[in-house]
Parts: C-alpha cells; sequence; structure tokens
C-alpha cells in the first residue's frame, strides 16, 4: 500500500469525537453560542479555556463547567489587542505547553441599525473586533496550535500523529452567506447590521484562505454559520422566523453543541476549509 494512505488502526466512533488531553480556548465563550461551545469541548474531556474581556463572566461559566466535573478555567482577553492576545498565548504555553483546538467566536456586536444609519465610526469600531480581532486571535493562538503539533503531523506521509491535527473553528453566520429578509423583524424595532454581514462574509472566506495556510503543518481551519438562534427574542420574530426556516424552528444550544464538537475533534481530521451551515435548512431556498 502507498505509504500516503496508511492509516493505522481504525478508531472507534467514541475515540474519534473525545478530547481527553486536549486543550482549548473558546473566545467569548460565556456568550449565546460560546456558553454551549464551552461546555461541549468541555463535556469532551478537553480543558476549556474560557476567554474574553469580562473576566467575572468567564470565571462564572468556568465555574459552572467545574460543579459538573468539567475542566474549564477562565483568562481575560481583548482579541483587537496585541498585547493580550500575545499575553494570552504566552500563559497556554508556560501552563499547559500546549493548544488544540481555538474557537474564534468573539464577537462585537452593533448597537446601531441597518446601513441606512450605519456610522463611519460604529463601523470601525465594531470591525475592530470582528476582523482585526480575528486576525490577531488566530495569528498568535493558531501558532500555538501548530507548534503544539509534533514534526510530520501531517504532510506527505498522510499521517495522523499522536497529538491529531489542530483545530481552529470561526464562528460566522447565515448573514455572511446571504442577505437578509428584513420582513422577518416585522414591527419589532430588530435591525440586521450592515457591518456584520461584511465582517462574516469576509471569515468565511478568511476560513478558506487559513485552511490551506495552516494545512502543512497539521492544523485544520472552518466555519460554523449559524442562523437564528433562540435567545428569548420577541414572539413575532420567532414565529416569522420559524415560518421560513425547513425545519421550522430556531436553533438551541444543543445544536451548536454537536456541530462545535464534530470539528474540533479527530472525527473531522478530512475537513478543513469548510463552512458548515447550521440554520434549520433556511439557505436551502
Amino acid at each position: 500500500m502507498d505509504s500516503r494512505h496508511s492509516f493505522g488502526a481504525p478508531r472507534k466512533v467514541g475515540e474519534l469525537y473525545s478530547l481527553e488531553g486536549r486543550v482549548a480556548v473558546v473566545t467569548g465563550g460565556a456568550g449565546m453560542y460560546g456558553s454551549g461551545i464551552s461546555t461541549a469541548l468541555a463535556e469532551a474531556g478537553a480543558k476549556v479555556v474560557i476567554a474574553s474581556r469580562s473576566l467575572d463572566t468567564c470565571e462564572q461559566k468556568a465555574a459552572e463547567l467545574r460543579a459538573q466535573n468539567l475542566d474549564g478555567v477562565a483568562a481575560q482577553v481583548d482579541i483587537a489587542d496585541e498585547e493580550s492576545v500575545k499575553a494570552l498565548a504566552d500563559h497556554l504555553m508556560a501552563d499547559y505547553g500546549r493548544l488544540d483546538v481555538l474557537v474564534n467566536n468573539a464577537v462585537a456586536r452593533s448597537t446601531g441599525g441597518d446601513f441606512s444609519t450605519v456610522s463611519a465610526a460604529q463601523w470601525e469600531e465594531t470591525l475592530k473586533v470582528n476582523s482585526t480581532g480575528i486576525l490577531l486571535a488566530t495569528r498568535l493562538l493558531g501558532e500555538v496550535i501548530a507548534v503544539s503539533r509534533p514534526e510530520g503531523t501531517v504532510g506527505a506521509g498522510g499521517q495522523i500523529g499522536p497529538r491529531g491535527t489542530g483545530s481552529i473553528i470561526n464562528i460566522a453566520s447565515i448573514y455572511g452567506m446571504v442577505g437578509p429578509q428584513f420582513d422577518v423583524y416585522g414591527s419589532t424595532g430588530m435591525k440586521n447590521p450592515a457591518e456584520y454581514a461584511f465582517a462574516k462574509g469576509g471569515l468565511i472566506n478568511l476560513t478558506r484562505y487559513l485552511a490551506a495556510f495552516y494545512a502543512p503543518r497539521g492544523v485544520r481551519v472552518n466555519a460554523i454559520s449559524p442562523g437564528g438562534y433562540f435567545s428569548n427574542q420577541p414572539q413575532e420574530f420567532v414565529d416569522n422566523y420559524c415560518r421560513r426556516t425547513p425545519l421550522g424552528r430556531m436553533a438551541g444550544e444543543e445544536d451548536i453543541k454537536g456541530v462545535a464538537l464534530f470539528l474540533a475533534s479527530e472525527a473531522s481530521a478530512y475537513v478543513t476549509g469548510a463552512n458548515l451551515p447550521l440554520e434549520g435548512g433556511w439557505t436551502a431556498w
């Protein structure tokens, strides 16, 4: 058999999805998407570093995990500040000597309206996190993942080393894939920020770029594009959204947990550069 296809003994499904011995960072790991993702990775056996600007919020989530006998720790980081991200990278190497999974989930949410009202200052402020912050987190923490792979982990031989592949997961959005349907908001006063679409569309293609960039070093890069995620929105919006969605409902925590674990684990060892829509079929019609 060609050495490029010598994969070793097949592993059982439970082994493929296990994150035992792995270290993961989830930026914004106590937020709407981040909380479920942090829980999923911890339940699979990872040490999960929950990182954001609010250390108190991260500590609360970490304590919640520890109360379930899971391994959660808190860290403070401002992904738009290069020195702050570098300090986190140094901390990871000093304390754990490795990083296996990075979930780029932290986001600056717009406080303004739609394209007709967004100001240049507001646009620049949100993109400082949603664009530049992604650059800093991925470059500095991605390097920690890459150096954590043994030399030759993935290459011409097609082998997966004892530490497996590293994984970077970018949280994008269906609004990086398609335009919004403004009528779903009805009379709720909810808006769809133009800068959000700009950032998430760019993030999806950056995912493809980074997949090619990091592949020789044993690091996979994929994106998840959530659609409507239930968080007690006005009933009018929820009803409109569910009618528009083939599966007839919004997403919940269990939905993002399964997808995130798949991309973080060796179950997706041959998946990179993909954008996985998590939207109940919203973009299918």
